[in-house]
């Protein structure tokens, strides 16, 4: 368990909210409990948590809109979602966005701690294995920051993105087989992490569409390989 993480729970059900915060906190989370959406955003732009669980049906601003506010922020927090919405199409607007988790109501309070170590064990080692700066084709990234830099445009880079981004780079010119990637970074190879590292390598290959020396691509159903040219 990764003690004293600072978690930010976005839940306007009283009770529930209740609940989770007393739970997450016997366990040895420290708990800030924002109970609608502009109060979220607020606190995720003012602080560095280890990680959100955040509801969808929310007053002032649903948690589709919170995450959006978070990968906009400075600060690049790790989210859960925890909601009630189970539609197919609502789970792929959760990952889409760049969730980390996607759990459905009602959850297992012991479920919800394992769930949420394993986020934070990924996130963690996302940056820490990053060891600084590294320089790829006229592009440079830094791992500690999560930050690409790229023909003079400078990119806030998610925990997933970056823990990406330093596999296809520890493994240049080399096939990442997807499965590997997938429970490296998601913990499975389940539908909905497929289609979240989709997304993922999207965002990456526009972030480096400057940088015409570097591409990824897709070698079709076995992995990516991040290759690099001087041009």
């Amino acid at each position: 368990m990764a003690a004293n993480a600072e978690i930010l729970l976005v839940e306007d059900d009283q009770n529930l909210g209740y609940i989770l915060s007393e739970y997450l906190a016997m366990k040895g989370f420290v708990i800030t409990w924002a109970k609608d959406g502009k109060e979220a955003v607020n606190l995720i732009r003012k602080n560095p948590y280890s990680l959100c669980i955040l509801d969808v049906m929310l007053p002032s601003l649903d948690g589709f809109d919170v995450a959006r506010e978070i990968a906009a922020s400075t600060f690049k927090v790790p989210f859960i979602f925890l909601t009630a919405k189970t539609l197919k199409v609502d789970r792929l607007k959760g990952f889409s966005l760049g969730c980390d988790d996607y759990i459905l109501k009602p959850v297992d309070e012991e479920e919800l701690v394992a769930r949420i170590n394993a986020v934070l064990k990924r996130t963690a080692g996302a940056v820490a294995s990053g060891g600084g700066e590294s320089r790829l084709g006229h592009s440079i990234f830094h791992a500690d920051a999560q930050e690409l830099e790229t023909r003079g445009n400078r990119y806030k880079l998610t925990a997933k993105e970056s823990a990406m981004l330093l596999l296809l780079l520890t493994h240049k010119n080399q096939l990442v087989d997807r499965e590997t990637a997938l429970k490296k970074i998601w913990g499975s190879n389940d539908y909905f992490n497929r289609r979240s590292m989709d997304v993922i390598i999207s965002r990456l290959r526009k972030h480096l569409a400057a940088d015409r020396s570097l591409r990824i691509t897709n070698i079709h159903g076995k992995g990516y390989m991040l290759s690099e040219e001087i041009v």
